[in-house]
């Protein structure tokens, strides 16, 4: 059974549980591209503070590519699933090809999502990383590694649903977690979505846009891909 409409409900739902952070001038909301951005824009819009978008990018193991081995992200970081690598035996090679193309797409995301334009400032302030789900968790990880680079003051993932190992795991690296579902068994996140259809460029674009004075939006519509690839208590 469906939890969820769409990440536009997901992302209503989850703002109820973050309403301590509403108006806050230290507070901020990173979304995940590109899925995790329709959630994060909904939390913004409802707490009233400002969007942005932290680009993280899956490597997808070489004989499963749907399967995490790890992630990397903005600022040069990468993150490895060390059990999927071992039991795979995935080569040093294999990752080096990985992190290679995914790097590519990483840079190509920025500057179409932000071009020009710097990242918002994240010291001292309050981070809300927002994705439409988390399965493994590296997408997630490897953010969270990379956002330390940048001195928040707290970082706090949100997300809607999530597998309940990988949220026990996550919980002891960030500030706060906030998840409204951990439904057994997991399989995979689109499962609890009604519609669960993949969010483009264009669409993460828009959002930004709309974000107005909030937002980080900076991408050219010329550039745009049309079609995707793809501190509270609990």
């Amino acid at each position: 059974m469906a939890l969820f409409h769409d990440r536009v409900d997901a992302g209503r739902q989850l703002a109820a549980r973050l309403t301590a952070y509403a108006g806050r001038p230290d507070v901020i909301v990173l979304g995940l591209p590109r899925g995790g951005v329709p959630v994060a824009a909904e939390v913004a819009r409802r707490l009233q503070v400002p969007l942005d978008v932290f680009v993280v990018r899956k490597l997808g193991a070489p004989q499963n590519p749907e399967l995490a081995m790890g992630a990397i992200a903005s600022g040069g970081v990468q993150v490895l699933n060390e059990e999927v690598v071992e039991a795979l035996q995935i080569s040093a090679e294999e990752i080096r090809e990985a992190v290679a193309a995914e790097r590519k797409e990483l840079e190509r995301r920025e500057r179409l999502y932000r071009g020009d334009r710097p990242m918002t400032e994240l010291r001292g302030r309050i981070v809300i990383v927002v994705d439409d789900g988390l399965a493994t968790g590296s997408t997630m990880r490897a953010a969270i590694k990379a956002l330390r680079q940048y001195a928040p003051a707290a970082i706090i993932i949100a997300v809607p649903v999530a597998a309940s190992s990988t949220c026990a795991e996550l919980r002891s690296q960030v500030d706060a977690l906030v998840c409204l579902a951990t439904p057994e068994p997991f399989r995979a996140v689109g499962l609890w979505y009604e519609d669960f259809s993949q969010t483009t460029d264009e669409e993460v674009y828009d959002l930004l846009r709309e974000s107005g004075d909030r937002g980080a939006g900076a991408a050219r519509e010329s550039d745009l891909d049309p079609n995707p690839v793809e501190m509270l208590p609990e």
